[in-house]
Parts: C-alpha cells; structure tokens; sequence
C-alpha cells in the first residue's frame, strides 16, 4: 500500500470515527500539530480531536501529494453545521504503513 493510500484510509477512519482502524494506522510515536494543538501525542490526539468530527457536515480531500519518501501533503475542504466552507493543508509523515506525525496548517473561508 502506498504512503497516500495510508494517508486515504486516516481520513476515511476520521471521517467515519472507525476508531479501530485510525488506532491501526496511527504509529504509538504519533504526533498532531495544529495552530491549536501543540505537539499533542496520540492519545491526547484520540481524546480531543478524533472525535471532533462531528462539527463537519462535509469533508471532501482535494489533492494528495507523495512529496518524498515519508512526506505526504494533503489539501481538503470541509463545511461546518453552520454551513462556512473552509481549506486547509496538512504534512503526514508515514513510515513502514504507519502515520507517525500530523501538521496541520489552516486555511482560510472559502
């Protein structure tokens, strides 16, 4: 499976809340960035933010790049329940089929 198929099947287990299978992907090292969440580990990322979800009523990906060995780049759109539509970027790092850091940095209102 390539690195963008792992990066495919995260979001998909986000976007779904198939806790199992995100656990199955998220490395035990794994790391989350965001400009709200500095550097928070796995299971603070499991408690505070997977299931956050719930705030989107639309979450599409737009484009996923393999940027080298380890590095995926992703750009998605997403609408909340009030219905603002928004982009963001984010920097996957995988490693032997395993997501081991996530950067997020956040875009503006589309």
């Amino acid at each position: 499976m390539s690195n963008s198929d792992i990066v495919h099947q995260f979001m998909t287990a986000f976007q779904t809340q198939d806790r199992e299978l995100a656990e199955s992907l998220a490395a035990d090292d794994f790391h989350f960035t965001s400009p709200q969440d500095a550097h928070i580990d796995r299971a603070e990322w499991f408690e505070k933010c997977f299931p956050s979800v719930g705030h989107f009523t639309d979450h599409r990906l737009l484009q996923v790049i393999e940027a080298d060995d380890d590095l995926v780049l992703l750009r998605y759109e997403y609408e909340l329940e009030n219905g603002e539509r928004y982009r963001n970027c984010e920097a996957q790092t995988v490693r032997d089929g395993q997501i081991h850091e996530v950067e997020v940095y956040f875009g503006g209102q589309v």
